[in-house]
């Protein structure tokens, strides 16, 4: 693919401090630079995955998509021939985003793309700003985004430039009880999704943790500070995902979660969804009264039809349960298991 992950996102912000406190306190993330205005946050072996500029405004200001070389001048040609405005990024823009090189344009809802390679590593370890296990990132890239859209023709616009432009591929999608389109380009369920909602903008980035015990401890935290849970704990039908959304200090969501699906993106073949977002919780204190009781009427009604779906671990973060095959139970006891 043209684009292989999520890299780097930039957002605005009206100061730095509640950055700093929601993304090390709560979050997690290292804060390694903060001069000027500007902040910039670790969560893996990168010099930096988020970073803030204190301009006084809200939202997103950049998404960064990781290519290689090669893959980012096969994008900038294929933009420019449909007649896109591509300029190369400065060496001192290169710089200030610790990458190689890069190109810059804008998506068809006006959002500031720069597609990268060469991605710099820092020499030190990451050193999470609280005690945490880690962030589940390296070749998925950063986590996901999800954006809201105003309207079903710029909808389309998008669905038509991420996939025919920069090579995304539909994941799955939902007609009914909203629209949605989630979209991958590596083996994360989906890096970028599209919803139709009643305004366009930012709806939230997805962080995912190691360990559970990360996520949970992670819950606590934002429920002792007011206002700050925008969705309680639940989990996916979509990419099976347990997780919390946020409301962070630039204007959107965090959603903070723990054990999401992979896909084959080779063998994948895209489908329509019905059974709406959520298995269970992810109750939304920003929707309406009347759109809170449909999604909870759809979540009891997965209870009540035995919806179930396998935790997705990975290996050595989980333990065998005793109790479901005696024999099984006794061979391990005499092999020392």
């Amino acid at each position: 693919m043209a684009v292989h992950s999520l890299g780097y996102v930039g957002v605005r912000a009206k100061d730095l401090e509640g950055w700093s406190a929601f993304g090390c306190d709560l979050l997690g993330l290292q804060k390694v630079d903060c001069a000027r205005g500007k902040m910039a946050l670790r969560m893996d072996d990168r010099k930096q995955r988020l970073f803030v500029d204190a301009d006084g405004g809200e939202g997103v200001s950049v998404f960064g998509w990781e290519s290689d070389a090669a893959g980012m001048q096969e994008v900038a040609a294929r933009l420019s021939n449909a007649g896109v405005k591509v300029e190369r990024g400065s060496r001192a823009l290169a710089q200030e985003r610790h990458v190689a090189d890069l190109v810059v344009f804008d998506d068809p809802a006006g959002n500031r793309i720069e597609i990268f390679h060469g991605a710099e590593t820092a020499s030190d370890p990451f050193k999470p700003g609280r005690n945490i296990s880690g962030f589940r990132t390296g070749p998925l890239g950063l986590g996901h985004i999800l954006y809201n859209v105003d309207s079903d023709a710029l909808c389309s616009a998008l669905m038509t430039f991420y996939t025919d432009m920069l090579g995304f591929r539909l994941t799955d999608y939902y007609s009914s009880p909203f629209t949605a389109f989630f979209m991958h380009v590596n083996p994360r369920h989906h890096s970028m999704a599209f919803t139709r909602g009643a305004k366009t903008g930012m709806h939230h980035i997805m962080m995912e943790v190691f360990s559970f015990d990360d996520m949970g401890q992670g819950y606590d935290i934002a429920l002792g500070e007011q206002g700050r849970i925008a969705t309680t704990l639940g989990r996916h039908t979509s990419d099976f995902i347990t997780s919390f959304y946020a409301w962070n200090p630039s204007g959107f969501m965090i959603e903070y979660g723990w054990g999401a699906r992979s896909i084959d993106p080779a063998t994948w073949k895209a489908y329509e969804r019905s059974e709406g977002p959520s298995m269970w919780g992810h109750d939304r204190s920003f929707l309406s009264p009347e759109a809170q009781l449909k999604a909870r009427e759809l979540r009891l009604g997965h209870a009540k039809n035995g919806m179930r779906v396998p935790v997705q671990v990975m290996e050595g973060n989980f333990n065998q349960m005793e109790g479901v095959c005696p024999w099984l139970d006794q061979a391990r006891k005499a092999g020392g298991a």
